[in-house]
This record gives structure tokens, C-alpha cells and sequence, in this order.
């Protein structure tokens, strides 16, 4: 299904993400000596962008959907993935995350993206009115405001490689 407009903001803000999880997959297994960039960059696409994703979608995108039948169950898995992803954020703050770490957060955050794409954007565009799909991509323009409107520039370390 094509996307509705209301939701492109955050559907382009999964692809750069999922764009760093290409590069993470492509890059692994992850040397010690790489791993202070990836984390690096981790933190700041966390910083920059993410953050925020995550603010608006538990407060403007999530209260919608439990308002639509049967959503609600999904809806909880994605705050659990939510809460799992913080701690990989965290962690990559922190510097503490080994290669298999990368690994396991660029495949859980991949995992989240197409579930929220395939399962929530698809239910919410049959269960919203053009009018409630409006009205929610104006609340979620507001709530993606503060967000960077590019993305973060990869390192030498951490640019897209050929795949193995």
C-alpha cells in the first residue's frame, strides 16, 4: 500500500535508520578497533533524530493507534521494542557495546522499522478517516520539529561497504 502522506516524516526518518543498520550488517563482524565510531555515530543519530522519533511516536502516533480496534497489542510491542532500543542507545553512548552488540541492535532496530511500517502504518491507513490521518500528521509535524532535518554524515570507519 502506498504510503499516506501523514506518515512520510517518520517513513523517511526509518529509512535513514535503517540505512545505518545496512552498514552496521555490511560491516560486521565489527573490529575492536571500529567500534568506538559506530557507537559514536549510534549516539548521535540517537541524539540528533531518534529521540525525538521515539517522543512522537509514544505520544501522538501510539495514543491514535490504541484507538483503533485490535492495535493495542501491537502498540505494546512497540513500546517493548522501544525500551530495548533505548538500552542499545545507551550502551552505544556509553562505549560499551561489543561487535556482537552492533550486530543484535542494527537487527532489532531493523525488525522494529518493518513492523511499524508493515504492521501499524498499513492498520492505521484502512482504520483512520483521510480527516483523522490529517489531523495526525499535523500533531506529528509539531512533535517532529525539533528533530535534524538531515542525516548523520558516515565516517571513513562507518560508510556503506560492498557486501561480503
Amino acid at each position: 500500500m502506498l504510503r499516506d502522506k501523514n506518515l512520510i516524516p517518520l517513513s523517511h526518518q526509518h529509512q535513514r535508520a535503517l540505512a545505518l543498520c545496512v552498514r552496521i550488517d555490511r560491516a560486521s563482524p565489527i573490529e575492536d578497533v571500529e567500534r568506538g565510531a559506530w557507537q559514536a555515530e549510534i549516539g548521535q543519530t540517537f541524539q540528533t533524530e531518534i529521540a525525538v522519533h521515539f517522543s512522537a511516536e509514544e505520544t501522538v502516533l501510539f495514543p491514535a493507534a490504541r484507538r483503533c480496534e485490535g492495535l493495542s497489542p501491537l502498540i505494546d510491542e512497540l513500546l517493548g521494542d522501544h525500551a530495548a532500543l533505548r538500552q542499545y542507545f545507551a550502551a552505544a553512548e556509553a562505549g560499551t557495546m561489543s561487535a556482537s552488540d552492533l550486530l543484535a541492535f542494527a537487527q532489532r532496530l531493523s525488525a522494529h522499522i518493518r513492523k511499524e511500517e508493515r504492521q501499524l502504518f498499513e492498520r492505521l491507513q484502512q482504520a483512520l478517516t483521510a480527516q483523522e490521518l490529517a489531523t495526525l500528521g499535523a500533531q506529528l509535524a509539531e512533535a517532529l520539529s525539533d528533530a535534524a532535518q538531515a542525516c548523520v554524515i558516515p565516517t571513513e570507519t562507518t560508510k556503506l561497504r560492498p557486501a561480503k
